[in-house]
C-alpha cells in the first residue's frame, strides 16, 4: 500500500516501526539512511494530514460560531 493511500494511523505506525529499527542500531549505514529517509517522508506526510485536519476544524468552527455549551451538572 502506498503511503499516500494509508491512513494517518497507518503512517504513524510505520514511522514508529522505523524509529524502533533505528534505535536498535543494528542496521548497516546504507539501510539506516534509507530508513531515515522514509521516516522523514512519513513525518512530513503525517504533518500535512494534521495540518489539513486542523484547517477543516477551523473552517467548521468558523461556519458554526453559535456552538452550544454543554449543560453543567
Amino acid at each position: 500500500m502506498s503511503a499516500e493511500k494509508q491512513t494517518f494511523e497507518q503512517q504513524l505506525q510505520a514511522l514508529e516501526a522505523i524509529v524502533g529499527q533505528l534505535e536498535k542500531g543494528e542496521l548497516p549505514l546504507e539501510e539506516s539512511l534509507a530508513q531515515f529517509e522514509k521516516g522523514v517522508k512519513l513525518t512530513r506526510e503525517c504533518q500535512q494530514m494534521l495540518d489539513q485536519a486542523q484547517q477543516k476544524v477551523a473552517i467548521l468552527t468558523q461556519e458554526n460560531d453559535q456552538l452550544e455549551d454543554f449543560p453543567k451538572e
